[in-house]
């Protein structure tokens, strides 16, 4: 019974705890909700079909790397509910104009392709996004409920 009560009074406090960082480890295929230094949940994500090194331009397949912000939620896309990476900023916009092409955008955490969540135990398996980052349905609910609008996110390889 002693066990039970520190096991709820332990995901209490984190499902109140403020996430002030999401970090994305892109060569482990790991994403870390943080709040204060501390790590409280860690999700199994998918990414584009080239997650090495930084997205260069619309079409690569490839995951941003740096630091940005999620900007605002989208409930009303092709997948199961999503939030925004303000992915281009503006040196990303800079290098792909000098290079002669668009930076792409619209990058998000999301879920999985609508009517599809049923398959996530096999999708998530494969990286097969366009350059986004996928958790299964009920991660991104989690997600959603956790992580606020404006909280910055570190996608790292």
């Amino acid at each position: 019974m002693k066990y039970l009560i520190l096991l709820a009074l332990f995901m209490t406090t984190c499902a109140m705890a403020e996430v002030d960082l999401v970090k994305v480890n892109k060569s482990s295929q790991k994403m870390f909700l943080i709040s204060n230094g501390k790590v409280i949940r860690e999700y199994p994500v998918a990414f584009g079909a080239n997650p090495e090194g930084h997205k260069q331009q619309e079409g690569d397949q490839k995951t941003p790397k740096g630091v940005y912000t999620l900007d605002y939620k989208k409930e009303d896309s092709s997948f199961y509910r999503a939030m925004h990476i303000s992915y281009p900023n503006q040196a990303d916009k800079n290098r792909a104009t000098e290079k002669g092409f668009s930076a792409g955008g619209f990058i998000m955490v999301h879920g999985q392709r609508n009517w599809l969540g049923w398959f996530s135990s096999i999708t998530q398996q494969f990286n097969w996004t366009n350059g986004c980052i996928a958790l299964t349905n009920s991660e991104i609910d989690e997600f959603m409920e956790l992580v606020s609008v404006g909280t910055p996110i570190r996608i790292e390889w």
